[in-house]
Order: structure tokens, then C-alpha cells, then sequence
């Protein structure tokens, strides 16, 4: 007992353990400095995120998502444009004589083509419509994306109006470089209802098709119908990346749900339905704008141009003319649209980018 106490040492301050200061001088431990820049380095330059969210990442990414959204939606945009074209396809017969052309709803039409033409011609068409998403939607989602990041500034928050311009912009800019191939689409799809009219077929495939309208308007011709074209893109884009874009945000910041698929397929439903209002209108006059016959110089037979198609419209058929189709272009949108943002932001998910 009295080893032991007179071996016990007055008690020290505690004195934290501190490892070698830096060289600085700033007392900063050198350790502690060293995790500190390595955990810097970490969230600044993450491995995954660095070719993820680069541009041409997210454009092959848009890409193949909206291939494989086109191909499984594709007989309804077959079936739309065959109902857009009803009214004019009897006026048509009616005034040359030929076989009259019956209104038909949307089931009787994707049936009526199933009977008479084949399934597979369900699918007519969906090459060029696939060359034409390798410019469209890649174009659209990394425009969007760079005018997102600049109006943002560097700010969370993104007013409704700054996505609304976005939108706009990215799609507009993205149908008018891909109207070509989506005016080569439109005269494949009425193929098989023109041979059904006994009219002689225009074109035998997309090739065929693409020659003939630069036989025939030159290479400005491959542009016909741009402009309602690209009006419609622009209202379906404000539609579908600002209801997304917004709806999505608004959902995770009031329900505190994560970015998962629940929210997903919440925001690209409402995406669908908005974009199909907006753009049907245009839709219509600009299926109608295309797929009207032209003389050897490329101009149109029926129609001046988009505003003189809208009239004519509206006074041989009623204001709901616009919207012929509209449940077909609803009910493919909203599986477009599911089918694309899933495809989208999982495939980003697995490469290692955040939810867009």
C-alpha cells in the first residue's frame, strides 16, 4: 500500500493528443489535413459520376431509352396517325370517286389494320422513327439538361418559368434538326391506307421515301411541315420535360419520398397527360402538313402552309378536329413517357449518376 502510494503522481491537465502539426503553422494536425483534402477530393470528383453526367453519356443514354420507349408504343403513334388522317383521307375518296373511307375509333382502327394489313405492319415505319430519336431525343435531353444548369446558376431551386423555357427551347431545336426523319416516318405510316384507297404507293421504304422527297422538293423538301413540327415539339416538351422535371421535385419535397420509381411514374404519368394536351392540336396539322400530296416542285396540293391547314380544319371539320387522336396520343405518351423516364434514370442509377 505504501509502494503504491508513493509511486502515485500528482494528478496533470488532460492535454488532447495531438500527432505532428503542419508546417504552416496553423496547429492544424497534418493527419486530420490530409483526410480532410482526400475526403474533398471525394465528393468533388466522385469515380462514377465523372463519365455518367458528361455529355455524351447522357446523350447515348437518352438514346437507347427512348428506342426502347418508340418500339413499345410504336402501333399506337400508327394508330394516331391514321385517325388524324380520316377526315381528310374521305374527303379525298369522296371528291376522286374511290372507295369511301369509313370513321373508325381507336381499337377499330388498330384492329381494322391488324385484320387487313397484317400485325407486323402495326410496326410500319418504326426504323425511321428510331433514326429519328438518335437525333431528336438525344438532342432534346442534353439541351434541356445545359439550359437547366445555366438558368439555375448554381442555385436548388428552379422556377417554373426557367423550366418552361427550357423546355421549349430543347425541344424546338431538337424536332427541327429530326423533322426529316419524321417526315419520312409520316409517309411510311399511310402506306398501307393509301393501298387500301387504291391509290398507288408513294414509297416502298424509308431509303425510297427519303429519295423521293428530295427528288421532288430538293434537299429544302425534307423539311415540309417543320414549323407546325416544330411548334408541337415545343408544346409536347413543355409538357413532358417541365411537368417531369417539376412534378417530380414537388412530389420528393412534400411527401419526403426519395428519388425512387413511385416518384418516377408519378411525374411521367402527369407528364404524359400535360404533353398530350398541349401538342395534339399541333400534332394533327402537322401529320396533315406532311402527308399531303405536292406537285413536281414540292408544294403542297392541299394546303399553303400550317396556318391555312389549321383554318381549313376548323371549318370543314369543327375545332375538335384538332384533337382527332387524342386518346391514342394520351395513352402513348403515358407509356412513352413511363417507359423512357424508368429507362432513363435507371440506367443513369447503374452507371452511377444522381436522379436527374
Amino acid at each position: 500500500m505504501q509502494a503504491a502510494a508513493a509511486t502515485k503522481q500528482p494528478d496533470a491537465p488532460s492535454v488532447p493528443e495531438v500527432g505532428p502539426t503542419s508546417a504552416s503553422g496553423t496547429g492544424q494536425p497534418v493527419g486530420d489535413t490530409a483526410t480532410m483534402q482526400q475526403t474533398t477530393r471525394t465528393e468533388m470528383r466522385p469515380v462514377k459520376y465523372h463519365y455518367a453526367d458528361s455529355f455524351w453519356c447522357t446523350y447515348l443514354i437518352s438514346v437507347f431509352a427512348a428506342s426502347i420507349a418508340e418500339t413499345v408504343t410504336y402501333p399506337l403513334d400508327l394508330t394516331k396517325t391514321r385517325l388524324q388522317i380520316q377526315g381528310e383521307a374521305a374527303a379525298t375518296a369522296a371528291a376522286g370517286g374511290l372507295k369511301k373511307t369509313k370513321y373508325r375509333g381507336m381499337l377499330a382502327t388498330a384492329s381494322g389494320i391488324i385484320r387487313e394489313e397484317g400485325a407486323l405492319k402495326l410496326w410500319q415505319g418504326v426504323t425511321p422513327a428510331l433514326y429519328r430519336h438518335v437525333v431528336y431525343s438525344g438532342v432534346r435531353i442534353v439541351t434541356y439538361d445545359g439550359l437547366r444548369r445555366k438558368l439555375r446558376n448554381g442555385n436548388n431551386d428552379f422556377a417554373l418559368w426557367k423550366s418552361a423555357v427550357a423546355g421549349v427551347g430543347a425541344g424546338g431545336l431538337a424536332q427541327w434538326l429530326a423533322s426529316p426523319a419524321d417526315l419520312v416516318k409520316v409517309h411510311i405510316q399511310m402506306e398501307g391506307k393509301r393501298r387500301l384507297m387504291g391509290l398507288e404507293p408513294r414509297v416502298h421504304g424509308a431509303a425510297h421515301a427519303f429519295r423521293e422527297i428530295v427528288a421532288r422538293g430538293g434537299i429544302a423538301g425534307l423539311w415540309k411541315g417543320s414549323i407546325p413540327n416544330v411548334q408541337r415539339a415545343a408544346l409536347v416538351n413543355l409538357g413532358d420535360l417541365t411537368t417531369y422535371d417539376t412534378v417530380k421535385h414537388i412530389v420528393m419535397k412534400r411527401t419526403g419520398l426519395p428519388d425512387c420509381h413511385m416518384v418516377h411514374v408519378i411525374s411521367s404519368i402527369c407528364a404524359g397527360l400535360v404533353a398530350a394536351t398541349m401538342g395534339t392540336p399541333a400534332d394533327v396539322v402537322k401529320t396533315r402538313v406532311m402527308n399531303q400530296p405536292t406537285d413536281l416542285h414540292g408544294n403542297g396540293l392541299l394546303y399553303k402552309g400550317a396556318i391555312d391547314c389549321l383554318q381549313q380544319t376548323i371549318g370543314k371539320e369543327g375545332f375538335f378536329a384538332l384533337y382527332k387522336g387524342f386518346l391514342p396520343v394520351w395513352i402513348r405518351m403515358a407509356p412513352w413517357s413511363l417507359t423512357f423516364w424508368l429507362s432513363f434514370e435507371q440506367i443513369r442509377s447503374s452507371l452511377g449518376a444522381g436522379g436527374y
